[in-house]
């Protein structure tokens, strides 16, 4: 099947191929109960060398810049304690850590979360940890831009392979919020 964004022919429903996902996303999409039926969300099959976003354009189409979303995970810091939670955000844009996330989560200081604390808690990459099976009880950023597109392009759990679902899928992940002005 043809995928609705990208020059991608060969896009398969996920259900269809969980082995190709890494546990906590393969589990997401098994276990996926919301408004958007789970075959919406498909994979295609990528170069994992160009996994991050600038190369992946370059290669597959400046276009897709426009389609996709960045998840980044963040370590905000109140008290004594520190809170991960995940921002969603077009890859054309940058995500506002010292101003609407730091409010929104109520923190003192918000940094994006050490590599290997992110992979580790997620079970994704390092370039492919996407929204879609992220840990239940974290907050999930999702800025409102990224709902309202038809189709975005996201990591996959992994370098190789991306996801794409279309927008409205991920205002129904758990823990989403959605945070006007969360990027810049």
């Amino acid at each position: 099947m043809r995928a609705p964004i990208g020059p991608f022919d060969n896009a398969v429903p996920a259900p269809d191929c969980l082995a190709e996902l890494v546990a906590p996303v393969a589990g997401a999409v098994a276990g996926w109960s919301g408004d958007v039926p789970a075959e919406q969300i498909l994979y295609v099959d990528t170069d994992p060398a160009i996994a991050d976003t600038g190369a992946f354009v370059a290669h597959y189409g400046q276009d897709l810049l426009g389609r996709s979303a960045n998840c980044v995970v963040v370590a905000a810091r109140r008290g004594g304690g520190t809170t991960l939670a995940a921002c969603l955000v077009p890859s054309a844009g940058r995500i506002d850590v010292n101003g609407a996330v730091r409010r929104h989560l109520g923190a003192r200081k918000v940094s994006f979360a050490p590599m290997e604390t992110a992979v580790e808690l997620t079970g994704m990459e390092h370039g492919g940890i996407t929204p879609v099976g992220l840990p239940d009880d974290w907050p999930l950023l999702v800025d409102p831009a990224v709902v309202g597109m038809p189709h975005v392009l996201v990591g996959s759990g992994r370098r190789r392979g991306k996801l794409i679902a279309p927008g409205a899928l991920f205002a129904q992940l758990p823990g989403a919020e959605l945070v006007e002005g969360l990027s810049l």
